[in-house]
């Protein structure tokens, strides 16, 4: 049985398979952060209005929401180098049809197709990780693709913005599609097959439709109500059937053998309080993103080209990598709890300032409360993200980092939309009270910023729910997960091989050479 013996105490990961892993995660993260940026260029090429591509945004969060946990399960029974090989084919096929579409309709079923792919290529490529890895060994191997998401989703905006000059914005999916295909004879060549005869053969089909029953005509209400009546008879009917689908999601994984959630785990009040505030950050984090990036460039704000409106969000990403290394020490220093407390404190009080937003403002004005809400963001998702994995026992490892990678497709969904929907119709009002257009803009950011404060002062008050937990002595692996926090939990300490889960490590017990060799080893 895989580990069991001297080898697996400390096994490293073939060069294989790291670079399979790695750069899959890393374009994965740049495409998912570099969409934003090209809007504005797929808007003015397919004549789709800004408001409508919203939807490559949240689509792709809420597809991601209800496969990420699914797509680690069907890696566990059907093999996770058959199911990641299956998402960067998907993947290359989304950013085809991306780029080779004329309307906004194409754009967006692109991304909402990617938004599945993305999620599976994350959940097994941590997977096939930990599968050829043990120990020690299975640290580095989780550091360096935690410091590949990170760099990914940092870069992600610049690198946008230079290939909407330089090739359009049609070029970031072909790039995209190109490494994406490279990485198949890779991992083919490479990465041992790997499964989990221990579990279940059932794949909870049913509550990954549920999730997604319950998501979707929520952010249509939160997208549309603005437009239809917040009390009008579709944003109600969205509602209820949101809550239908919510109900009806519990119901289902209360019965269910291989369950999406493990309710029982709702128990865990650290658990509860981190989730939360991982959701809260990427809320907050993707909303901030979309509202600036669309702002920058608008010709009665800043009329950036897509390359300046990248650099102009720079100081967030930078600062963000910046803080990195000092997360966990301060959280050691003054508790997890604290730490996410002062760091979204932090983060309400930046985005308060943005409030205060006219157009008058340059661009300069924006730069401190853009560094606030970055830094503070850092600081309350690093101890977030790490405490979810360490509070529970080994064998709950995967289910945890579920839950919260699912909460991180779910805040952020419901942010965008929401933000949005204040930002356009605050818009829309001051247009027909007569503003300019730059005036009208700058008060629908304003409003967005609103509830951007608003949701950080919920987090400080939230903090509360992750009560006491003692923090590791910093490590690489503490600073790679709090880097790449922003995107995908990673655990931040060795799990044995039979009690590793789904994306969260879950190592295989069955693999071609037989187990007792070396599973999922690269070569």
């Amino acid at each position: 049985m895989a580990g069991v013996g001297p080898t697996a105490v400390d096994r490293a990961a073939g060069t294989g398979v790291l670079l399979a892993a790695c750069v899959s995660a890393l374009v994965v993260n740049a495409n998912t952060s570099a969409v934003t940026i090209l809007l504005p260029a797929i808007s003015a090429d397919t004549g789709a209005p800004l408001s409508t591509l919203q939807w490559a945004v949240t689509g792709y969060m809420l597809v991601g929401a209800a496969v990420i946990v699914t797509a680690g399960a069907l890696g566990d029974v059907l093999g996770r180098r058959r199911v990641f090989i299956a998402g960067l084919l998907l993947f290359v096929a989304s950013c085809v049809l991306i780029a080779l579409s004329t309307g906004g309709t194409g754009v967006i079923a692109g991304r909402m197709i990617q938004g599945a792919a993305g999620s599976t290529i994350l959940a097994c490529g941590m997977s096939l990780l930990s599968v050829a890895a043990s120990g020690a060994g299975q640290m580095r191997a989780i550091t360096l693709w935690g410091a590949a998401s990170a760099i990914g989703a940092a870069v992600g905006p610049l690198v946008g913005g230079v290939l909407v000059d330089a090739t359009g914005w049609q070029g970031l999916f072909w790039i995209d599609a190109a490494i994406a295909a490279a990485c198949v004879p890779l991992t083919l060549a490479t990465v041992t097959e790997s499964r989990d005869p221990d579990r279940p053969r059932s794949i909870d089909v049913l509550g990954t439709v549920l999730v997604a029953v319950a998501l979707v005509p929520l952010v249509l209400a939160l997208s549309k109500g603005s437009d239809w009546g917040w009390i009008s008879l579709p944003t109600l009917s969205c509602l209820v059937i949101a809550v239908l689908g919510g109900v009806g999601f519990v119901a289902v994984e209360r019965r269910a053998s291989a369950p999406l959630v493990d309710l029982r785990l709702l128990r865990n009040r650290v658990l509860i309080g981190s989730t939360i505030a991982i959701l809260i950050v990427a809320g907050a984090i993707n909303a901030l993103m979309y509202l600036l990036s669309l702002y920058f460039q608008d010709p009665a704000a800043f009329g950036m080209s897509a390359l300046d409106a990248g650099l102009a969000t720079l100081p967030a990403a930078a600062a963000m990598i910046a803080v990195t290394p000092l997360i966990t020490p301060l959280a050691l220093r003054i508790g997890s709890r604290r730490a996410v407390g002062l760091g979204f404190a932090l983060a309400a009080v930046a985005a308060a300032a943005l409030v205060f937003v006219t157009a008058s403002w340059t661009y300069t004005a924006f730069v401190l409360p853009l560094i606030g809400i970055a830094v503070g963001l850092g600081f309350a998702n690093g101890p977030a993200s790490s405490t979810s994995t360490a509070a529970v026992s080994p064998d709950e490892v995967g289910q945890a980092s579920g839950i919260s990678n699912m909460a991180r497709y779910v805040g952020g969904s419901l942010a965008v939309a929401a933000a949005a929907t204040i930002s356009t119709a605050v818009t829309d009002t001051h247009l027909a009270a007569g503003d300019s257009a730059a005036d009208a803009l700058a008060a629908g950011l304003s409003r967005a910023s609103l509830l951007l404060a608003i949701m950080s002062a919920l987090g400080v008050a939230l903090a509360v729910l992750m009560g006491r937990y003692r923090v590791d002595k910093p490590g690489a692996v503490h600073r790679s997960a709090a880097a790449a926090g922003i995107s995908h939990t990673i655990p931040t300490q060795p799990v044995p091989v039979s009690a590793a889960r789904t994306h969260a490590p879950r190592a295989a017990a069955e693999a071609d050479p037989p187990p007792d060799t070396t599973p999922g080893s690269a070569g």
